[in-house]
C-alpha cells in the first residue's frame, strides 16, 4: 500500500508520471489541446555539438585543410569530435596533417568547444538583442553548469572577459619565449604563440610543433604559462569568478570553489610525485635531464593529467605504475563548468565523503562544515559508477580489436573520456571501430553522461506519492 504526500492529488486522477515536461500543449482548430515536441536544454546543447562536429569535420575534409591527400570522414570526424570537446587525441600530427586552415578550424573548434558551443550562442545573441530569454537560459545554464539560471547572463560575459585576458596574456608570454628564448621565426610564432595559448586555456593539448612540446621540456617560460593557463582553465568558469570576487575570504567561498581549491594542488603534488618518483632514473623520460628539468617536467607533466594534454617527454616510455597514476589523474578530471573534463573533482570529492560516512555510520554526509543533499549524492554516484562503466566497456573493446597492452589501452580510454588528449602513442594505429568508440567517449565525456541521459530520456514529473520502504542485504 502506497503513502500519498501531503497536498498531492487524489489516486482517482490520471498519473502525472506519464506527462512528459518536454512538451508544451498548443490549442487546436478543434478547441482541443495537443502536446508538441519542445526540445529541452540538455538536448538543444547535444545537437549543438553534433552541428559544429558536422561542419567541422566537413571543413576539415576540404582540399585546402590537408597538406596531402583530403582527410578521411572517419579522420576528419576523430579530430573535430577531439577539438570540439578540447580532448587533443589525433590520428595524426597536427603541424604535418594540416594546412594553416586546417588548424584554423582545428583552432575555432577548440575555442567553441572551451566557451561551450551554447555559451559562444548566447553571448552572441547578448550583444545582439541585449536581452536574453528564459529558454536560452536555460541552455546557457546547461552547458556552463550555473546553479541559478536567472545570472546567467552575468556568467556568460564573465566567461568572455576571462577568457579573453587568460589567452591574450599568454600568447603574448609565449610568443617572446618563441622568438627571444628560443629564437625560433618573429612571423610564424604568431600564430604558434596564439594556437598554443588557446589550446592552453581550453584543456585541449594540440600543438603546431613536431613531437609537441618536447623541445621545450627544459624551457620554464614556455611550459610554466602553459601550465599556468590549463590550471586557470580546469578550476572552472565559477570558481575563478568567486576568487576574483571574494579574493581570500575563504568562508566567502561556495563549497563548490572550496572542494576544487583544495582538491587541486593535492591532485597535482600526486601527480608530480608520480612522475618524479617513478620516472627520475627512467633513461627514456626524465632520466636523460638535470635536477632542475626533471622538477619542471614533472610539475608539467602532472598539470597535463588534469585534462590538458600537452606532453614534453616520450609518454610512450613512461612505467606502468606510472601511467596507472595517470589513468586515475585523468579519469578524475578538473572543476566543473570549465574547460576540464573527467567526472569532476565534486564529485569526486562527494563519494570520497559518502564513503567516509558510510565507514563511520553517518546519518548523512558531510564537506567543510556542510551537509551534502542526498540527491546530489546520489548524482555523483551516478555519474561515477557510469563513467567507470563506460571506461571499463570502450577498454574492453579495444583489447579485443587492437593488439595494444591494457596499459597503452587504459591510458587512451581515460584520455578520452577525461578528454585529455594524452596517450602514448596508439591513436593512429587504432582500428575503424575502436576509432569510433573513442569518438562516442570524447562526446560523452565533454558533455557528461547525465547531460546525454537527460537528453535521450524524456523528463518527467516525480510520482506524487511514496512507495513502501525495505532495506535490502548489504555487505
Amino acid at each position: 500500500m502506497v503513502t500519498p504526500l501531503i497536498g498531492s492529488p487524489s489516486p482517482r486522477r490520471a498519473p502525472l508520471r506519464t506527462l512528459n515536461v518536454s512538451k508544451r500543449p498548443r490549442r487546436q482548430r478543434d478547441g482541443r489541446l495537443r502536446y508538441t515536441p519542445r526540445w529541452s536544454p540538455a538536448q538543444t546543447v547535444c545537437l549543438a555539438f553534433i552541428a559544429v562536429i558536422t561542419a567541422g569535420s566537413l571543413a576539415l575534409m576540404l582540399p585546402i585543410s590537408s597538406n596531402a591527400a583530403p582527410a578521411s570522414p572517419l579522420h576528419a570526424v576523430f579530430v573535430a569530435t577531439s577539438a570540439i570537446t578540447v580532448t587533443g587525441l589525433t590520428p595524426v600530427d597536427t603541424h604535418v596533417a594540416w594546412t594553416g586552415f586546417g588548424q584554423a578550424v582545428i583552432l575555432i573548434l577548440i575555442q567553441l568547444g572551451g566557451l561551450g558551443v551554447m555559451t559562444f550562442t548566447s553571448v552572441v545573441g547578448i550583444a545582439l538583442t541585449r536581452r536574453l530569454g528564459l529558454q536560452s537560459r536555460l541552455i546557457a545554464s546547461a552547458e556552463s553548469r550555473t546553479v541559478d539560471f536567472d545570472d546567467a547572463r552575468a556568467v556568460l560575459l564573465s566567461i568572455i572577459r576571462i577568457v579573453v585576458v587568460c589567452e591574450a596574456v599568454a600568447a603574448v608570454v609565449l610568443y617572446l619565449a618563441f622568438v627571444v628564448g628560443h629564437g625560433l621565426d618573429p612571423v610564424a610564432s604568431i600564430w604558434d604563440a596564439v594556437f598554443h595559448a588557446v589550446s592552453a586555456f581550453n584543456n585541449a593539448g594540440f600543438s603546431t610543433f613536431e613531437g609537441n612540446l618536447v623541445d621545450f621540456v627544459d624551457s620554464p617560460w614556455v611550459c610554466l604559462p602553459i601550465a599556468l593557463c590549463i590550471i586557470i582553465g580546469g578550476l572552472g568558469f565559477p570558481v575563478i569568478a568567486q576568487i576574483l570576487k571574494f579574493g581570500p575570504k575563504w568562508n566567502r567561498l561556495s563549497i563548490s570553489a572550496k572542494m576544487v581549491l583544495t582538491a587541486t594542488p593535492i591532485l597535482l603534488l600526486v601527480g608530480m610525485g608520480a612522475f618524479v618518483l617513478f620516472e627520475w632514473n627512467n633513461p627514456q623520460t626524465l632520466g636523460q635531464y638535470d635536477f632542475g628539468t626533471r622538477m619542471l617536467a614533472g610539475f608539467f607533466q602532472s598539470v597535463q593529467t588534469r585534462t590538458a594534454g600537452f606532453n614534453s617527454i616520450d609518454f610512450g616510455a613512461l612505467h606502468p605504475e606510472t601511467l596507472l597514476i595517470v589513468d586515475v589523474l585523468q579519469f578524475i578530471g578538473g572543476g566543473p563548468a570549465g574547460t576540464a573534463g573527467g567526472i569532476k573533482i565534486t564529485v569526486f570529492m562527494v563519494i570520497a565523503a559518502a564513503i567516509v560516512a558510510v565507514i563511520r555510520g553517518d546519518g548523512s554526509v558531510h564537506l567543510f562544515g556542510k551537509r551534502i543533499h542526498d540527491a546530489v549524492v546520489r548524482r555523483a554516484a551516478a555519474i561515477g559508477v557510469t563513467a567507470l562503466g563506460l571506461c571499463v566497456a570502450v577498454t574492453l573493446l579495444l583489447l579485443v580489436v587492437t593488439p595494444f597492452t591494457i596499459e597503452q589501452v587504459g591510458v587512451e580510454v581515460t584520455s578520452a573520456w577525461g578528454t585529455v588528449g594524452l596517450s602514448t602513442g596508439i591513436t593512429g594505429d587504432l582500428p575503424p571501430v575502436a576509432m569510433i568508440a573513442i569518438t562516442l567517449l570524447m562526446f560523452i565525456g565533454r558533455l557528461g553522461p547525465m547531460t546525454i541521459a537527460a537528453a535521450l530520456v524524456p523528463a518527467v514529473r516525480p510520482l506524487p506519492y511514496e512507495l513502501p520502504e525495505e532495506r535490502p542485504i548489504i555487505a
